[in-house]
């Protein structure tokens, strides 16, 4: 026989005056979370009671109902009425809809107040911002939907900003196929192809974090940090009708610029319009370009201006300003940091320092006719506009005018007409400038020491592939790790065999010596290796075993990774701590096993490769280390950009190495090699001798002049 169904019945619903409840004590929220009374207290104000509060008859000790109601579920509406009545809002006998169940009910007071509070499900927040995109469709400004609901207008807009996702990747995440974070990385483009391309490249694999969507999606763009974008300004970019997104997730640093075409064109424009001003000065030619090579000026002879002297106002305002910084420092020597304002007003004095300092120089009128000038931008988005550069094909021959011109005057053509700078587009890649860092020896920055040891890598990988023993004895090593130790750390050869690209890589990488050798040596390969892939096997098997081992050696060679990479301390990314150990210290043994020494093949530390990336005390310790005590001396009080230029100089023919190349210990003690005590003797000539022969070998040398003044 069926059990018949039990019929439920439901607690009926009425009105009680709001004095006539009170909040029961068997309310499980003791914690405030969410909302704030206040802020419930004003949505009633604004929405009415939305949601009905549950009640129970209060019962005397006789177990009499005594005319009251004790609210278990509802504790916070019923305090958000009661501030309310406080502000004399409400009528304390006002009508409140509410829900009652009965006294003699089986179910516990507590379980009824615990259901109510943890059986709720907080809101999607696609529903959200479904709801938030309904409101403003209807007419509600972002900021009125935002006091409406009391959050902060950021959180309104974040929501409304999902609307520039693909329908596609909303259904995605609604189906808990992304997170919420993925979802917002997205909102940096607005093209819900571009948008999908990306999803079905990366959903199947590790890499699908925020930052590699935005990246993935922001590679073709421009960010408004970078100098072209200093130097044009956003608003003239929008004003010529580019476009800027910005992220509203997460710290953009201005957002990317959507037209990298427009705003090269911008840039070239306005450099264009700084050159036509300087070319009135009566230069030969001018070239621009956003970036120059380092070393553009190699083989030009620079020319010797005057330097204006400072007026007696100006000099009264730099010994002004060097009192105030002064005090500054001294007042707060003690502290651990300066105060903001104090950092701020410090920094001012600098720029107005170096201002006063950095004097405009003056030409003579007939070398100016034969000379030019580079105008670049600086990091910082200025203009960089330097001066007096004479070309050999323009140096003055004898029997003709100054200008080498074949006696055409210096100040015009034949027929007296001044004659027009010509200006030039030349160059590309950027000379760096870094900002002054903080006096102290820190760490060298991650980036710098991973384009270090991508150098070294690649000085490896040209050094592996001219010893095919060592070549062999890797890839034994490698293979038979593989074979019999299937769960050991992978080590510096990648063996299958992949090319290790670098993901930060100096300027002069490319023109390194490593690496014309390593690019001949692969082209004459390529001339010869056949691209069938049964015709290649024929032709490996007809190959003598020198051939064959040469071969074997240069494709060895690119599975090097003697990379330096900051260490992930979580697995599936990256490489561990002891990843990186075991990684560095096979890349010392293949050094020492193939005599590697990056002084031979080339490296030298310059301005753009080391010296203009560190702080001064770190240019400071390698001259001293390269070079000597009273090298050091001599240039620690010149600015960073002198003091990288002439400590380039200095260690040029050293051998000085920063510590990411040098050799390992076990490597010098094989090697025999020993730090040398004797300043004296890795001296320049100038630096040299005695002190009498220091000043007269210095007063020869303008930039030892220099720095004895």
């Amino acid at each position: 026989m069926a059990t018949a169904t039990q019929n439920i019945t439901l607690s009926s619903s009425r009105d009680i005056p709001f004095n006539k409840l009170v909040l029961s004590q068997s309310n499980v929220r003791r914690v405030k979370a969410g909302v704030s009374v206040e802020e419930l207290a004003e949505s009633i104000a604004r929405r009415g009671l939305i949601q009905s509060l549950h009640v129970r008859p209060e019962l005397d000790a006789d177990g009499k109902e005594t005319g009251f109601f004790e609210v278990p579920a509802g504790g916070r509406r019923y305090r958000a009425l009661e501030l309310l009545v406080k502000q004399k809002r409400l009528n304390k006998t006002a009508p409140v809809p509410c829900i009652v169940s009965e006294a003699s009910d089986d179910i516990l007071i507590d379980e009824v107040s615990l259901a109510e509070n943890i059986e709720r499900a907080p809101l999607h927040p696609l529903d959200q911002f479904r709801a938030f995109q309904v409101l403003r469709e209807k007419g509600m400004s972002e900021e009125e939907i935002a006091a409406a609901f009391f959050v902060d207008a950021k959180v309104v807009k974040q929501r409304l900003r999902l609307v520039s996702v693909s329908p596609a990747l909303l259904d995605v995440y609604v189906e808990d196929g992304m997170t919420l974070e993925q979802l917002m990385a997205f909102t940096v483009s607005e093209d819900h192809a571009r948008q999908e391309q990306v999803w079905e490249a990366i959903r199947d694999g590790w890499q699908k974090e925020p930052y590699t969507i935005r990246r993935l999606l922001t590679e073709t763009t421009v960010r408004a940090s970078d100098k072209r974008a200093l130097f044009v300004g956003i608003e003239a970019y929008e004003a010529a009708g580019g476009y800027v997104l910005r992220d509203l997730f997460q710290q953009d640093d201005g957002g990317w610029l959507q037209d990298p075409v427009l705003l090269d064109r911008l840039a070239a424009e306005k450099l264009k319009t700084e050159a036509e001003t300087i070319a009135e000065e009566g230069w030969k030619w001018i070239e621009i370009a956003a970036d120059f090579p380092y070393g553009h000026t190699s083989g030009l002879r620079r020319l010797a201006g005057t330097t204006i002297d400072l007026t007696d106002e100006e000099r009264a305002e730099r010994e002004k300003l060097r009192d105030e910084f002064d005090a500054l420092e001294a007042e707060y020597a003690q502290a651990d940091e300066f105060p903001d304002e104090v950092d701020a007003r410090l920094g001012e004095i600098e720029e107005a320092l170096d201002a006063l300092e950095s004097r405009p120089m003056v030409y003579d009128a007939d070398q100016m006719a034969r000379a030019g000038v580079f105008v670049s931008i600086r990091h910082d988005g200025q203009l960089a506009v330097e001066r007096g550069y004479v070309r050999p094909e323009d140096e003055a021959v004898e029997g003709q005018g100054s200008d080498g011109a074949n006696g055409a005057s210096a100040e015009g053509d034949e027929d007296g007409s001044v004659r027009r700078a010509v200006i030039t587009v030349g160059g590309a890649a950027p000379e760096t400038d870094e900002d002054e860092e903080v006096e102290t020896i820190r760490p060298l920055p991650d980036r710098l020491v991973s384009e270090l040891t991508a150098h070294r890598t690649l000085a490896l990988r040209d050094a592996v592939a001219t010893n095919p023993h060592v070549a062999m004895t890797a890839l034994l090593h490698r293979l038979v790790t593989d074979c019999f130790l299937p769960h050991s750390t992978k080590g510096c050869l990648e063996a299958h065999v992949r090319e290790v690209h670098f993901p930060a890589q100096a300027e002069d990488l490319g023109e390194s010596t490593s690496a014309k050798s390593i690019q001949d040596r692969h082209e004459r390969w390529g001339d010869h290796i056949p691209a069938d892939d049964a015709a290649l096997w024929d032709w490996l098997a007809d190959q003598d075993d020198d051939t064959r081992m040469e071969l074997l050696a240069h494709c060895v060679s690119f599975g090097v990774n003697a990379l330096h990479e900051k260490p992930n301390p979580y697995s599936g990314m990256g490489v561990s701590q002891h990843g990186l150990d075991v990684r560095l210290s096979q890349a010392d043994r293949l050094a020492r096993a193939t005599g590697l020494d990056m002084v031979a093949v080339g490296w030298r530390p310059t301005a753009g490769n080391y010296l203009g990336r560190v702080t001064k005390p770190r240019i400071i310790e390698a001259v001293r280390e390269g070079v000597g005590e009273r090298a050091a001396q001599l240039i620690d009080h010149l600015k960073k950009r002198d003091m990288a230029k002439e400590a380039e100089r200095l260690l040029a023919e050293t051998g000085w190495l920063p510590e990411p190349l040098r050799p390992t210990l076990e490597t010098q003690a094989l090697d025999g090699a020993t730090d040398s005590d004797d300043d004296a003797a890795a001296l320049p000539a100038f630096l040299a001798g005695d002190d009498n022969e220091d000043v007269a070998e210095t007063a020869d040398d303008p930039v030892a002049l220099a720095a004895a003044e």
